[in-house]
């Protein structure tokens, strides 16, 4: 029994458990052992805030970007009957006003985007009766509620355990916020003891050094039986080359010698979002040192719940922003190529540790509640050649979080992830003392702003990696996501991918498969299927958001975007080309430009096929387009061009329209004006062929359109 174990026990409080598998052989004892696991972190969770000594601790802040203590108290309870009535498990709420007040602001606000709302906060006693309801509720409902084995994301387990994980989660956050409270509003508690092993003497402090890694072929995604928040399930490879990572994490001691060289203010070592950010906080030295940075032998470290001497090897806790601007400061005084792990590196470092948390005999490190309520010396827990590669503390990547590939939100819990796919989010790795339940898997994903304090440090290596921290939010107009939906999205009503259609039905009229131009590509779909068949491809489209789009994808890379579902409510969506088949290699022969199909610039005899697709009904000059393209088709090259001719005086001005008006008193159709326009330079090789498409406008509202496509061939 490890000595947290044993005084949580003496103390009649829960000793931490393993988190739990999704299968089993019998529903009954799963059923017991969720109810036991529930049992425990609820109360693990309460005893956190034993530590609380005052009641000023519940009510302010203990740092501006994020709420007081009482509303995360709250928060884990209402979370469970907001998912529960969420998924249809409930019919009735136990209290409107906390569940509505203590439902969402979690995430932190940026530095420089602070909210000074006011909250009628409720009593403590109402938030503790209200959580005693809840206990109640939920306990019998984990008693009652049907049980197949193994659990999956529709099972009323899963909801469960998505709410017993994330109060492991705050048990985290929130033991963070007590170490930035007052000192005196706060008291120490024997079942959260504070690790008596420590070095006062910096001198004393063993030398950090570097360790070679061979690289290779790093795989992530979640594959082990238990819960998974969405964004740890898919596949990613990545091929890493060798590269030399520190043996132990950043000590104190280490640390120290950037304070030192005055790191803080030197301009040099910081990136501008580092900058602005030490600019407003006015930062000397990490957050959880007490005193003088000029006089290190009177520093002090603020734990849990109590100020200690400093402990010189236990790891630096800092933000990613510091813990980068000392990467850049050591890379200068050393001359190596020295910054933090992406996460693919950590990834590979992680195999020398072994087996998961559910396996565990015994913790390999200061993780899990296993050891202590704080950090402890960095030469401590040997894993293979390193030290702490999990636990002691999180350990900060250059890896901005995303989803892997066939990443898919779970539908109960649409903002855990999709909020953070911002390039502002850092992924952090290893878990730290507090660390329990999924936080302390393998394959745990959690990422926090740069600026923010988690009971996180870091390592450093030696790495040619580098990792894009480009902003990415989500698409959020409503043209861009609603033609990428309609050109990479899910099909509606069995009716098939519209692009792909036209793509496979004008291949076998090709005599040829040169050059082909995609006019009126929008986000590039059937550029992307024709470079499957053509040695090369131009997507051109008059949009410039459109083709920006098209070119991201060719990198690459993936691209988010929101669809509407009703009201103000939205589904967080991705296009990643791999998704479709189409390899880096097939990208790379299309050329994506903006263009106007009323005003082209010759290009005598140089395409093979013209595929213009919903195109002529949208041109305010339908019969300049058409006469301008003719003769940048190649001999026996083929000109389609789809539509479903809906001529609008918005797009194209009445007396242009091709089709759909009466001339001479007589019915003029679009094909017919067609036929008149193209008879003397074309052959018209296929008889006319109606093509369906659907585009999504919400979750109920579709349109069904049928577009008519004509075959060309040139003489």
């Amino acid at each position: 029994m490890s000595k947290l174990e044993h005084l949580v026990t003496t103390a009649q409080l829960p000793a931490p458990t393993r988190t739990l598998k999704l299968s089993g052989q019998n529903s009954e004892q799963k059923r017991a052992e969720l109810l036991a696991y529930f049992t425990q972190t609820w109360e693990l969770y309460e005893s956190l805030f034993d530590c609380l000594a005052d009641e000023r601790a519940w009510f302010n802040k203990a740092i501006s970007l994020r709420h007081p203590l009482i509303f995360y108290y709250g928060h884990t309870a209402t979370f469970y009957i907001n998912k529960l009535m969420a998924g249809r498990y409930l019919d009735q709420r136990v209290d409107d006003r906390i569940e509505a007040m203590m439902a969402i602001g979690v995430d932190e606000m940026s530095w420089d985007d602070l909210n000074d709302s006011h909250y009628d906060w409720p009593s403590i006693a109402e938030v503790r009766d209200y959580r005693g309801k809840v206990k109640s509720l939920v306990s019998e409902f984990i008693r009652t509620m049907p049980l197949e084995l193994p659990i999956g994301w529709d099972s009323p387990a899963w909801v469960v355990l998505m709410g017993i994980e994330h109060e492991r989660i705050h048990l985290e956050t929130s033991s963070v916020l007590m170490r930035q409270l007052p000192i005196e509003w706060v008291k120490p508690q024997p079942h959260w003891p504070v690790c008596p092993q420590a070095r006062h003497d910096r001198q004393s402090v063993p030398e950090n050094a570097l360790i070679a890694m061979p690289g290779g072929r790093v795989q992530q995604g979640k594959t082990d039986d238990t819960y998974g928040w969405d964004n740890e399930y898919g596949s990613q490879q990545t091929e890493l080359k060798p590269f030399k990572a520190s043996k132990m994490l950043v000590s104190n001691a280490e640390f120290y010698r950037f304070i030192a060289a005055g790191g803080y203010n030197d301009r040099r070592w910081w990136d501008d979002e580092g900058w602005g950010w030490r600019e407003f906080s006015g930062a000397q030295m990490p957050t959880f040192w007490i005193g003088d940075e000029k006089l290190p032998d009177q520093l002090k470290l603020r734990v849990l719940a109590e100020e200690v001497a400093m402990p010189w090897d236990w790891p630096a806790e800092v933000n990613q922003l510091e813990a980068a601007a000392f990467c850049r400061w050591l890379a200068e005084e050393t001359g190596k190529s020295i910054q933090l792990p992406c996460e693919a590196e950590w990834a590979l470092l992680r195999e020398q540790v072994g087996d998961d948390q559910p396996d565990w005999t015994e913790a390999p490190g200061n993780i899990n509640l296993a050891y202590w309520a704080s950090s402890s010396p960095v030469d401590r827990f040997a894993q293979g050649e390193f030290y702490d590669i999990v636990g002691n503390v999180w350990q900060w990547t250059t890896t901005p979080t995303n989803g892997f590939e066939g990443f898919k939100v779970h539908p109960l819990y649409d903002d855990f992830s999709t909020p953070t796919f911002d390039g502002k989010h850092a992924l952090i790795k290893g878990g730290s003392w507090i660390s329990t339940g999924n936080e302390a898997l393998k394959s745990a994903r959690y990422a926090f702003r740069r600026h923010f304090f988690q009971h996180a440090g870091f390592r450093y290596v030696v790495s040619s990696h580098e990792e894009s921290m480009a902003l990415n939010p989500y698409e959020t107009d409503s043209m861009v996501s609603q033609y990428l939906d309609f050109q990479y999205g899910p099909s509606y009503y069995n009716v098939p991918n519209y692009a792909a259609a036209l793509v496979e039905k004008l291949l076998p009229h090709c005599t040829a498969r040169g050059q082909a131009l995609d006019i009126g590509c929008a986000t590039g779909r059937a550029s992307f299927e024709l470079a499957r068949h053509f040695d090369a491809v131009t997507g051109m489209d008059y949009s410039a958001r459109f083709i920006d789009v098209a070119l991201q994808l060719t990198s690459g890379e993936d691209f988010r975007y929101v669809v509407p579902e009703e009201g103000d409510l939205v589904e967080y969506r991705q296009v990643r080309l791999k998704e479709f088949g189409l390899e880096a290699e097939q990208a790379q022969r299309i050329q994506f430009v903006q263009g106007d199909a009323c005003n082209l610039k010759p290009q005598p005899d140089r395409y093979d096929l013209v595929l213009a697709s919903n195109l002529i009904d949208r041109l305010r000059q339908p019969k300049r387009f058409l006469q301008d393209i003719i003769p940048m088709i190649r001999s026996g090259g083929l000109l389609v061009l789809s539509s479903p001719y809906t001529w609008l005086e918005d797009f194209t001005p009445k007396e242009n329209w091709l089709g759909g008006v009466r001339e001479n008193g007589e019915a003029l159709t679009t094909y017919q004006a067609l036929q008149r326009l193209l008879r003397d330079a074309f052959d018209e090789v296929a008889p006319p062929q109606d093509v369906p498409f659907v585009i999504r406008e919400t979750a109920r509202k579709f349109q069904h359109t049928q577009a008519q496509v004509t075959f060309w061939r040139k003489r």
